[in-house]
């Protein structure tokens, strides 16, 4: 592949390499074809809106189109005999899943917050080391529990204004957070989302949690993982796959240079070098369309999302409502290896329908050719979601072809 490239290039490049590219499943998606994704992905971004549907579920319809819901709670929470764990909860990308296999290669981390990963969490647990030891007896004993079958075991009551909501969490709760990020504890989540902590090695493996990696080597192996993710990606966009400092991965990609793993290449109107992975390929084209979670790997980056695509992307969730300039949870539209509209999404479960409170298209995008497509994929995520219909009630220049598109008959 050649040293300098164009950004329609490097485009085609980041699709391939995030599955954009692979075949579409000839059936039902199976546990392989999920693994096809996690190979590409790496990780998966976790969060706790569930206006459409959680953020783990979402990068894997967009590259497989509708799958089970239980195919990535098996990999990430309900293992069984036969289909063993593929993914566990750490911090990676933020909080996200990660291959099991991976755990070894966040040593490093865990040192880091050995005594936790936020101030207040730390100050909980240095005044509280002997109860950080109860809370851990009892799990070792009982299994898997949240912090408020931990206090109920240990006899913990809490005065009658303190829920243990997130922005009021009681002491256990910090505890366990504590050691969570240290990795003596690793969670699996229930169908609402909730973690029950439980050992590591009883989730990841005691062969796993015994491996010790290298800060260096580990830096390595994360920074491989990120540019393989990547296809083509500058020493930022390496740095925030997995949440390195900058300078920790430019302190390794001389070796990954030097190993054959990435070459430093050009891409036009980039200021900073690119970084090629040397499994990287450049199709023709990829002709695929669909929408994307607001954290799938693909965007998640929003200075490189601007870079491939030129879409200036923020999340607005914590906007007032009125500040709001497309809405509060919305989706980007992948179609022709770009990004044509953005549509703020609400699955109205109780009345199942799929809710598009406002549609946009991109400066340029033919709005009628894009509403042809968007109201395909539309109808198609809805019945994913279980939803009998799709709704176009809002506003936005793409709204009225979009409506049309997506209306009955």
């Amino acid at each position: 592949m050649r040293a300098e490239l164009s950004v329609a290039q490097a485009r085609r490049i980041a699709l391939a390499a995030q599955g954009f590219a692979d075949p579409p499943p000839a059936g039902e998606p199976t546990r392989r074809h999920l693994r096809r994704v996690l190979s590409r992905t790496r990780l998966l971004q976790l969060d706790s809106v569930n206006v459409l549907a959680r953020a783990h579920y979402l990068p894997a319809f967009s590259r497989l189109g509708a799958y089970r819901d239980g195919l990535l709670d098996g990999a990430a929470w309900r293992p069984r005999a036969r289909s063993p764990r593929l993914l566990a909860e750490y911090w990676a990308h933020e909080a996200a899943l990660v291959p099991v296999d991976d755990w070894p290669l966040f040593g490093w981390r865990m040192d880091e917050y050995r005594d936790g990963r936020y101030r207040h969490t730390r100050e909980v647990l240095q005044r509280n080391r002997s109860r950080a030891a109860d809370v851990l007896a009892v799990i070792t004993d009982q299994g898997a529990m949240t912090p408020r079958e931990i206090e109920d075991a240990l006899g913990i009551t809490r005065a009658p204004a303190e829920r243990g909501s997130w922005w009021m969490r009681g002491e256990v709760k910090h505890l366990c957070e504590a050691m969570f990020a240290a990795g003596s504890l690793s969670a699996v989540r229930s169908p609402h989302f909730h973690r029950h902590y439980d050992l590591a090695e009883r989730i990841v493996g005691a062969e796993r949690v015994g491996v010790t990696v290298g800060r260096r080597d580990a830096h390595g192996e994360l920074v491989s993982r990120a540019a393989a993710a990547h296809g083509v990606a500058t020493a930022a966009d390496l740095a925030d796959y997995y949440r390195l400092r900058t300078a920790e991965v430019r302190d390794v990609l001389g070796d990954l240079v030097d190993a054959g793993v990435v070459a430093q290449v050009r891409v036009d109107g980039w200021s900073e070098p690119a970084y090629l992975h040397r499994d990287a390929r450049l199709p023709r084209r990829v002709p695929h369309s669909t929408l994307l979670s607001p954290f799938d790997p693909l965007v998640f980056y929003r200075p490189r999302t601007e870079r491939l695509f030129g879409f200036r992307y923020r999340i607005e969730i914590y906007v007032p409502e009125h500040k709001r300039v497309h809405g509060y949870y919305v989706l980007p539209y992948l179609m022709d290896e770009e990004l044509t509209a953005r549509v703020d999404l609400k699955a109205d479960r109780a009345a199942g329908v799929l809710r598009v409170l406002s549609a946009h298209a991109e400066p340029g995008a033919d709005t009628a050719r894009v509403a042809r497509s968007l109201a395909v994929d539309l109808a198609a995520l809805a019945d994913w979601r279980g939803l009998d219909r799709v709704e176009v009630t809002g506003r936005g220049d793409l709204g009225p072809a979009l409506r049309s598109e997506a209306a009955p008959g």
